[in-house]
């Protein structure tokens, strides 16, 4: 096995760690932030929304593993292509670490919210109500914003033909459908979640297939 089949066969492994990370974050570790007392909940939730936070740093470091990974053999084909890669993924990056910011300032005040019994309730819970929207403008930018990489990466294997054709064309329309809702929900006119299905689904095929049969490259 050659050193590029290994990078696609680690590639793989992250991505699909990526896929794990954030399922369990907002499917399980932030459920809280999505309950009507919201506030009481996520006090209730203190360590799984503190480590939610380190999982998402987490999930974007990887992300900036993943380029810097595969800026070698992108380089290969368009040293500029790559280079946009590693840039967007550190930029997506940031913007988790902003939205998860957004979340660990929610839990403050969700705490001493608690705490404070029925004194200033009214305040709290607007202080609350304003914090929350704004973790819902910070976490609605951060995915608008991995849309960007995501596109460069599936479009750079459509060109490159590194793999097949059809996962990378799947993944482009994937990443558009993503946009599009996440774009038309800032404004205030999301059209459907179910535009989300295809981006979880080709997180799942994409690194199954680099584990299963790498990249096609030419003999080195």
């Amino acid at each position: 096995m050659n050193s590029n089949q290994k990078t696609a066969k680690i590639v793989g492994i992250l991505l699909l760690l990526t896929f794990a990370v954030g399922v369990t974050m907002y499917q399980f570790l932030q459920s809280s932030l999505f309950a009507d007392d919201f506030l009481t909940a996520t006090a209730a939730n203190t360590n799984e929304i503190i480590i939610s936070t380190l999982f998402g740093i987490v999930s974007g470091l990887i992300s900036i593993v993943i380029a810097v990974l595969l800026f070698p053999i992108f380089k290969h084909y368009s040293y500029k292509i790559a280079l946009a890669y590693l840039a967007l993924c550190i930029l997506s990056c940031v913007m988790i670490c902003i939205d998860n910011i957004s979340v660990l300032s929610l839990l403050d005040v969700s705490k001493a919210y608690v705490k404070s019994g029925n004194n200033a309730v009214d305040s709290f819970e607007l202080m609350g109500t304003l914090l929350y929207e704004r973790h819902a403008w910070t976490h609605y930018f951060s995915l608008l914003v991995s849309c960007f990489p995501g596109f460069v990466l599936y479009y750079t294997f459509y060109t490159t033909r590194l793999i097949p054709r059809a996962i990378s064309i799947f993944g482009i329309v994937a990443v558009l459908l993503m946009f599009i809702e996440i774009l038309s929900s800032i404004l205030g006119q999301g059209i459907s979640m179910n535009m989300m299905i295809p981006m979880a689904l080709i997180q799942l095929i994409f690194p199954v297939w680099l584990l299963l049969k790498g990249f096609k490259l030419p003999k080195e």
